[in-house]
């Protein structure tokens, strides 16, 4: 079996695991910074975000722990699984760093590695783009930023787009016919979520500058329609209806800031409605912040900000086809006798998932991701349950 982590895989873990906890050496300093001046509910809404997260993602990996085959579930008592449980960071780690020359524990780090990911994606979503929301909007309010908060904004940056660059290498390992991204298709896929995302937060912080009440009922309304969305797409992640309401709910959050798919089929047109309709609702709230704002004189640098917005998303758009028309790594062949298989017209129509030395240890739930955003075909009737299922 291939290594889950060569030097680049390992680098790129390595350093998204320094981010997340100077992430959270940041929002310790900004929220403390809130309480000496003067303003505990800003510290108290900071911290409610990264409780909540927290929370979220807990139940998650808690649904999928007991849902898990088990080969990868310790053999502990259920009190000492759910305290260990919390530390899913160190894990994380040990999966990065163990040798594990064994095949065997090979495929179980394999198998961890692709949940950790995509719980990271889901703490990362739910905590930091909420909270540089309120970064933003507290430093233009205040028209002053402190250090704790200059940093706490390029950490909540740098975490969310890093997750989405290791979710997207977690979902190519985990296929036989994908190469694995290059140092610049790796960079290419970090700058335009981030020229994506950075657009976002921007309009919505100005939104909450005018009415900071009326981005809390802007903020429910689009969650619930792309709640909806989700499930009018027909998801079919959990193993259970009830925890696959949370996933939706997870999801919808993802949705109001960046791209997110979550459907088999093919991906164009759901990502061209997806980005005009984000783009004309972050123009709605550019446009009325610019017509409410009384004073224009004050706030001009704000204004320049606002008009670069603009290129900006549209740069991000830009950088994303350039990346899937010339960097996207189906497009170079690898040499002949290497691991994966390039793309070709003669490909079957069933995904070749990367064979494990212990068949039954196939994480159903990559499997479905996987499923959704790469264009295979699919049995109907199929469902992508966890454990060890027949393929």
């Amino acid at each position: 079996m291939a290594r889950r982590f060569g030097r680049l895989q390992l680098a790129l873990a390595a350093a998204g695991t320094a981010a997340a906890a100077l992430d959270v050496v940041a929002d310790g300093w900004v929220a403390a910074g809130y309480v000496r001046a003067g303003r505990p509910g800003l510290a108290a809404l900071l911290l409610a975000l990264l409780a909540l997260s927290s929370l979220a993602t807990q139940a998650c990996s808690w649904l999928w722990l007991r849902s898990d085959p088990p080969a990868v579930r310790p053999d502990l008592p259920q009190w000492l699984l759910a305290l260990l449980h919390l530390l899913q960071l160190g894990v994380g780690w040990k999966v990065c760093w163990e040798k594990a020359e064994e095949e065997e524990e090979q495929s179980r780090m394999a198998f961890l590695s692709h949940d950790i990911s995509m719980l990271r994606l889901f703490e990362t979503f739910l905590e930091n783009t909420p909270q540089l929301t309120l970064l933003l909007y507290v430093i233009l309010e205040t028209e002053k930023a402190e250090l704790s908060q200059g940093l706490g904004i390029c950490t909540a940056f740098l975490c969310v787009t890093w997750s989405l660059l290791d979710y997207h290498r977690s979902l190519r390992s985990f296929l036989q016919d994908k190469q694995q991204l290059s140092w610049r298709s790796s960079i290419l896929y970090f700058l335009w979520n981030l020229f994506l995302i950075c657009p976002r937060v921007l309009v919505v912080a100005l939104f909450a500058l005018l009415w900071p009440y009326g981005v809390a009922v802007h903020f429910l309304l689009l969650w619930l329609a792309m709640f909806f969305w989700v499930r009018l797409q027909g998801t079919d992640f959990m193993e259970t209806p009830g925890p696959e309401q949370l996933y939706r709910a997870v999801v919808a959050v993802i949705l109001y800031f960046s791209w997110f798919n979550v459907a088999p089929g093919r991906t164009l047109y759901r990502s061209i409605i997806y980005h005009s309709f984000i783009l004309v609702d972050s123009t709605l709230l550019a446009v009325s912040w610019l017509c409410c704002c009384s004073a224009f004189e004050e706030h001009s640098y704000l204004v320049l900000l606002l008009c670069a917005a603009l290129p900006c998303y549209l740069l991000g758009l830009a950088l994303r086809v350039t990346y899937y028309k010339w960097l996207h790594p189906n497009l170079h062949v690898q040499p002949e006798g290497s691991y994966d298989v390039v793309d070709t017209s003669a490909r079957s129509e069933e995904p070749e998932f990367r064979l494990l030395s212990v068949p039954d240890l196939v994480n159903r739930r990559m499997q479905c991701l996987v499923q959704a955003q790469f264009p295979f075909s699919q049995p109907v009737g199929q469902r992508c349950l966890n454990g060890a299922a027949d393929l």
